[in-house]
């Protein structure tokens, strides 16, 4: 590597680094703000505040982390949501109807995202269908997929109090309220991050990302990593539907829309580039829990969903708004 290859990569390295620094700035500002705010200011119970916001990262959490490996290659994920759904429902079916015992309702539905990842995958590497489009069929075939096979019926996950109680005592919280949650989150957070950090398979999601066609080039199976990072998409997902069921253990037919736009708006804030070739599970971890804070600090201060969602979007903008300047700046750097 020549010394003017190697003084950019230091220069885009502390780029990245340093709106990383300036993410993780704004979440605990942000955090201490609410959470003054609302504890002292509007008498909210402090630990009842932070258990809403683990409650609110855990299935947006694992949808970011799936989805970082798409965005990454260049492609997007509009699937996300409904795809979840569709697992929670059909393993809550199996579990209700069907009478499996709740292991087997859960390896279902965490089969089901992955078998859409595999169809998102073959899809845009081997069709070459655009991500956006291929996504968004996979997004309605789940949504119907979940209503057909439940006949539009409302699904329910075990509660505390049921045969089946571990359940929530395992994926969401015991009973003294202690949030066994996190562990899980934490966990394939740190799984995510190794693979993409540490692994081949990461090594070649960047590349794509970076320029696929040099890749492909270069002697990388491009059609092959690719539709792994779909596979992969789907299996963290399928795990987001699992903490979805444990978090509200009721599942609606017909829902999931805008969900994945939660799971997106994570990745995004966090510094991963639409463009692909950057990014990192770090960002997109501080990213999910800066969702998290929004969402239950703004409720905690008394605003409407609404209002939630106006400013989600103001932040997005301003994320996406970053990446734009970061990559002007990258190419001046390249030109000169």
């Amino acid at each position: 590597m020549s010394n003017e290859a190697k003084a950019l990569k230091q220069q885009g390295g502390k780029k990245f680094d340093l709106q990383k620094l300036l993410t993780a700035g704004a979440l605990i500002i942000l955090f201490l703000f609410f959470f003054i705010y609302g504890v002292f200011g509007r008498n909210v119970n402090g630990a009842t505040f932070i258990s809403n916001i683990l409650e609110s990262a855990y299935f947006v959490g694992f949808l970011a982390l799936g989805v970082t490996f798409a965005i990454i290659t260049g492609g997007i994920d509009l699937s996300l949501g409904t795809v979840m759904m569709c697992g929670a429902l059909v393993g809550g079916y199996a579990y209700n109807a069907w009478g499996w015992p709740l292991i087997g309702a859960m390896v279902l539905t965490v089969l089901i995202p992955v078998a859409f990842g595999l169809l998102n995958g073959i899809l845009i590497a081997r069709l070459r269908l655009p991500a956006f489009i291929a996504t968004m069929g996979s997004m309605m075939i789940a949504q119907g997929l979940g209503s057909i096979i439940t006949s539009v019926q409302t699904q329910r996950w075990p509660t505390a109090a049921e045969t089946d109680g571990w359940f929530k005592t395992v994926f969401l919280k015991t009973e003294s309220g202690f949030p066994t949650g996190i562990f899980w989150l934490v966990g394939f957070f740190l799984l995510a991050m190794f693979l993409l950090n540490k692994t081949k398979f990461g090594k070649y999601t960047f590349a794509i990302g970076s320029n696929e066609e040099a890749a492909r080039l270069s002697g990388i199976n491009t059609a092959k990593w690719l539709t792994l990072d779909y596979v992969v998409d789907g299996f963290f997902v399928g795990f987001a539907a699992i903490m979805y069921g444990a978090t509200y253990t009721t599942v609606l037919p017909g829902t999931g829309n805008g969900l994945e736009l939660q799971g997106i708006a994570a990745v995004v804030i966090g510094g991963t580039s639409l463009a692909g070739g950057v990014g990192s599970m770090s960002g997109t971890f501080i990213g999910v829990f800066i969702m998290a804070v929004l969402k239950t600090g703004l409720t905690s201060i008394g605003l409407q969903p609404q209002w939630q969602t106006f400013f989600v979007g103001v932040v997005v903008i301003l994320a996406v708004l970053m990446d734009i300047y970061r990559q002007k700046s990258a190419n001046k750097v390249k030109a000169a």
